[in-house]
């Protein structure tokens, strides 16, 4: 993504994925700061002192972020680039990264999980909130640093992962809705028991209903839950899973094509190669011939 920011900015480069944004204005006139952000990424825009107008749909709606105030933004549905209108006497400090880097952080799963998928399509998330003395700290810590060159690059990964730490720690009675990917804690013990029952019984998996019956929790929540933490349908990330599982196996060169499927839960040859077929677009035999 091109650079195209006026003014006083600093890209820093935090991960494949994941950078932060200084923004100062130090001057006595409002400056003008863009930069494209596609909607694979989520926003987290913290605002020390001053304020800045963010501007979308070429100006027709604007978000004011004030001063010791921040703004969360996501929308699946359309690009949101930055069109930032920087106050006199600003600073700014922006947190972005690709949604699949942010759900990372809360689930070791991101890597082979397509977390958007097509029911998630219709989600946008704003979210402004008051900045905690805790957060300030950071902020301020991340934007003013007289560090040796050396160890600057540490120092910036670790204050940003300290600030969405904080951001996310909430006490037991927050609202945690302004977050799409962290709800209820008993909720996502129960979701993650389900991902495990399927995992270990992926050869004879249990129905949706004995699922939601097993780990106590209704077929509504189950299947709106699973989506929201694991970015699928129950069946179709145990699809996916079952794939991968299959690939690696097929890899080692220990098992054959009937050992795999079976082990994966497929009676049949015939069926388990067209499973694999339909989600790598080459037949297990193949796919073996084009690794070796």
């Amino acid at each position: 993504m091109e650079n195209v920011a006026k003014g006083s900015f600093e890209e820093i480069l935090i991960d494949e994925g994941f950078y932060i944004l200084k923004i100062q204005n130090d001057t006595e006139e409002t400056r003008i700061v863009e930069r494209e952000v596609d909607s694979s990424y989520i926003q987290f825009h913290f605002c020390l002192k001053g304020g800045s107008k963010f501007n979308f749909n070429q100006g027709h709606y604007q978000l004011d972020v004030s001063e010791e105030n921040s703004l969360l933004l996501y929308n699946t549905q359309k690009n949101l680039p930055l069109n930032l209108s920087v106050f006199p006497n600003t600073w700014l400090l922006s947190v972005v990264m690709t949604i699949r880097r942010f759900h990372s952080l809360f689930s070791s799963e991101a890597d082979y999980i397509p977390f958007l998928s097509e029911d998630n399509k219709e989600k946008k998330y704003y979210s402004q909130e008051v900045v905690s003395p805790a957060i300030a700290v950071v902020l301020s810590q991340l934007m003013s640093y007289n560090l040796h060159p050396s160890i600057k690059e540490l120092y910036i990964k670790g204050k940003v992962y300290e600030l969405i730490s904080l951001y996310f720690n909430k006490t037991k009675d927050a609202d945690l809705e302004q977050c799409p990917f962290l709800a209820d804690e008993d909720n996502v013990r129960r979701i993650k028991m389900a991902k495990e029952i399927m995992i270990s019984r992926m050869a004879e998996p249990p129905t949706l209903a004995e699922l939601s019956k097993e780990i106590g929790l209704s077929l509504k929540k189950l299947k709106e839950g699973f989506k929201q933490i694991y970015g699928d349908s129950v069946f179709g990330f145990l699809f996916d899973y079952k794939m991968e599982y299959a690939r690696k196996m097929l890899e080692t060169g220990s098992h054959n094509v009937n050992e795999v499927g079976l082990k994966v839960g497929y009676s049949t040859a015939s069926h388990f190669i067209a499973s694999f077929k339909k989600k790598y677009g080459t037949t297990p035999k193949k796919y073996l011939t084009s690794n070796v």
